[in-house]
């Protein structure tokens, strides 16, 4: 465990954080933390709401680390600390962070534009963020482990997918969101192991694809 928190301390963190979250909500709602309140009151995505009182934009973050049910928050947790390891060698910490954080938001942003009805919330926006981002490195880049794992986590993505539109109450537009925001952050953020993946024109071009779509978006679902 020393190990693991020396070379992927964001990924603990992150983790740390999530789960801290999660217990805190079953202590204060004790036998009513999935309810829509208690989900809301925690950092939820409502995004009606948000349309509303533009001030509540901060909730482009605070659903990253807020989980509905218990099973819910054991696969993304699980999850995070397998993949968040993995992408922490690749990006380096500050990095992955940015990667995990910025994917989340793309993420939320899709869930209020698309379903804005919808109190949503979880990980796994972010997540998928990574797994395109890893998605990505591993088709652009030379690194045959690279390589490999791009290939695996193109296959994990078409599955999870695939689950999502026979699950409906899974919010399948933050995961499209999610997965936008890792491509993006893909190109813009240089690796550890490939720094010169991209030309510097793919980067800057993909960093304000990033930007520009996000503000579109929003200033969108606020009118």
């Amino acid at each position: 465990m020393k190990n693991v928190i020396k070379e992927s301390p964001v990924t603990i963190f992150l983790l740390a954080l999530t789960t801290l979250v999660f217990i805190a909500m079953q202590v204060i709602y004790f036998g009513n933390a999935t309810s829509n309140q208690a989900i809301f009151n925690t950092g939820g995505m409502y995004g009606a709401y948000v349309s509303l009182f533009p001030s509540q934009l901060w909730r482009l973050v605070t659903p990253i680390f807020v989980h509905i049910g218990w099973e819910h928050f054991f696969f993304n947790a699980l999850t995070l600390y397998f993949v968040g390891q993995i992408a922490e060698q690749i990006w380096g910490h500050h990095k992955f962070l940015a990667l995990y954080v910025l994917s989340g938001i793309v993420g939320n942003i899709f869930t209020l534009f698309f379903t804005p009805n919808v109190i949503a919330a979880g990980a796994s926006t972010s997540l998928f963020g990574v797994f395109a981002a890893i998605m990505v490195a591993g088709y652009f880049g030379r690194n045959p482990y690279l390589k490999e794992l791009g290939r695996n986590y193109q296959a994990l993505i078409i599955v999870n997918l695939i689950f999502n539109l026979f699950t409906p109450s899974i919010g399948i537009a933050g995961h499209i969101g999610g997965l936008v925001g890792g491509v993006l952050c893909a190109i813009f953020l240089p690796t550890l192991v490939e720094k010169n993946m991209f030309k510097p024109w793919q980067r800057w071009l993909a960093a304000a694809t990033y930007v520009g779509l996000s503000l579109f978006l929003i200033v969108l679902a606020l009118h």
